[in-house]
């Protein structure tokens, strides 16, 4: 009887011995899988952070021209010619300024992605360039400029329409 409890008790020692080295191998995967899973959501945080704060960027700055294309309608109706030349010429450089800041967050929600937002980006981007012809001829005295600046509005502004449509369904209408 003394042999029996002597391998009864090393049989359990060695399962006791063997389920504490299993369970401590379930635990470091777990905990690994675990800090894997937590990693991957803190990276796709951080992504859709800096996509959100590109696509907010480009927005704001495509308002910013918006407003002065505004003010451009608002100085070509200047009476007094000498001055609606000055304040055309004044909104041209800053429409300029404005639209190197539009360049560079065009670039950056490029960068940031993905591709069918660039491409709306671009496309806002490429919108403007109406304008800017039209604002030309208006300093150039040509007859229909004035016209011709207002009907590129609408373009330039269903081009931000759709940028924001894009960037809406990337951010929320797909996992990163």
């Amino acid at each position: 009887m003394g042999d029996s409890t002597l391998w009864v008790a090393a049989l359990t020692a060695a399962t006791a011995v063997l389920a504490s080295w299993v369970t401590s191998r379930g635990t470091a995967r777990a905990a690994r899988i675990q800090a894997d899973a937590a990693a991957a959501t803190v990276q796709a945080d951080g992504l859709r952070a800096a996509r959100r704060a590109a696509y907010v960027d480009l927005i704001e700055q495509a308002q910013r021209m918006g407003d002065l294309y505004w003010k451009v309608t608002d100085a070509h109706e200047i009476g007094d010619p000498d001055e609606r030349l000055a304040a055309l010429r004044e909104l041209r450089i800053r429409l300029r300024g404005e639209y190197a800041v539009l360049r560079q967050r065009v670039w950056v929600a490029d960068l940031e992605g993905p591709p069918e937002v660039a491409s709306a980006a671009d496309r806002l981007r490429r919108s403007t360039s109406g304008n800017y012809r039209a604002l030309d001829a208006m300093i150039a005295g040509e007859e229909d400029a004035g016209r011709r600046f207002n009907d590129c509005y609408a373009p330039f502004w269903e081009s931000v329409v759709h940028f924001v449509g894009v960037a809406r369904t990337a951010l929320h209408g797909t996992r990163v």
